[in-house]
């Protein structure tokens, strides 16, 4: 009779546990489909609408100083890094071309002096004459051109910035004798995307950042905005003034340029929602609404600090995803932590 007893429980408390075991993992189960994410609402606020472009230092102008034709170079006056002023003698060629057509110069005048002497009396033709007039005019038009070629002067006040000769080289005409450069002011050149074509205009004020000065900020101008958009990279170019009275920009150094177009209203998101699609440079969020998740694309304005401005893709008042998206789809119901 005890045995039978014993054997009636058994059954019964198999039974209990087998579904207290099943109760335990449906509960799991339950609990595991649903992912915990974080949320934040996010909202409209006015955002300064500012853009950033890069560019090298160029100077205002450069000027290749060199002789007509080739000949050789008598002695260089100047040096890389000097300060040149307009008009400045750099270099002086060899003069024995000057001075042989000097010499060709001198006989010629000798000889029209006998001709212009003989025609008056009638000695000889009008055509004589007038063949050595004009032999006598070519020679004198060849050694002014020799003479404004064998002293090379400075046409700008600026700096040296390249010498390609030493004294006694033939020059070839292969490079210039002298670069000189006119540093103040000095200009950049920026590509500028089309949409804010109808923003720029001459004399507009920005904001210029040099690598090698960390964030000191220098005062540029719009100078000249070019009239056409290039069809391939959708920009147009924009050249800008920097003045340099102490010299301390220099060409070839690397530039951020920064424009100010206003402000205006955007949501503005924390960059933790932000998801980026693989493959593409699309960005998404995860919105939660009625315990579901939607995933939404968004375009993306400036970044400032750890926050995204949103141009389009979530409204204000929108819940956001901040944590867990890497395990989330499309529609799916979530739990939310506080």
């Amino acid at each position: 009779m005890k045995t039978s007893k014993v054997l009636s429980v058994i059954p019964v408390a198999a039974v209990v546990l087998l579904m207290s075991c099943s109760g335990n993992k449906v509960q799991e189960q339950t609990v595991e489909e649903k992912v915990k994410v974080k949320l934040e609402t996010v909202h409209m606020q006015e955002v300064d609408q500012i853009a950033e472009f890069t560019a090298s230092v160029e100077a205002n102008i450069s000027n290749m100083i060199a002789p007509q034709a080739p000949a050789r170079i008598g002695k260089l006056h100047v040096e890389v890094g000097d300060r040149v002023r307009a008009g400045q003698l750099l270099a002086t060629m060899d003069e024995t071309q000057l001075r042989q057509t000097q010499i060709q110069l001198e006989n010629l005048e000798t000889e029209f002096k006998r001709i212009d002497e003989l025609y008056k009396v009638g000695g000889v033709s009008q055509s004589a004459w007038e063949g050595q007039k004009m032999a006598l005019d070519l020679q004198k038009t060849a050694l002014k051109n020799l003479e404004e070629n064998n002293k090379l002067v400075s046409p700008i006040s600026g700096i040296v910035t390249a010498r390609n000769y030493d004294n006694g080289d033939m020059y070839s005409g292969a490079q210039p004798v002298y670069t000189v450069e006119q540093i103040n002011p000095v200009k950049l050149i920026v590509n500028v995307s089309e949409s804010y074509f109808t923003l720029v205009s001459k004399g507009k004020e920005v904001d210029v950042r040099l690598d090698v000065y960390g964030d000191e900020v220098f005062k540029g101008q719009v100078n000249l905005v070019y009239p056409t958009i290039d069809p391939l990279t959708r920009t147009f170019q924009v050249e800008i003034k920097l003045n340099n009275n102490d010299q301390r920009v220099r060409p070839g150094m690397f530039a951020r340029v920064v424009m100010h177009f206003g402000a205006k209203e955007h949501v503005v998101i924390p960059d933790q929602a932000v998801v980026k699609q693989a493959g593409s440079g699309d960005r998404y969020v995860y919105i939660y609404k009625n315990g579901k998740v939607s995933y939404d694309k968004i375009e993306l304005g400036r970044r400032m600090d750890n926050r995204y401005e949103v141009i389009s893709g979530v409204k204000d008042g929108d819940q956001v995803v901040t944590t867990g998206q890497n395990r989330l789809t499309n529609g799916m119901e979530v739990d939310i932590v506080k």
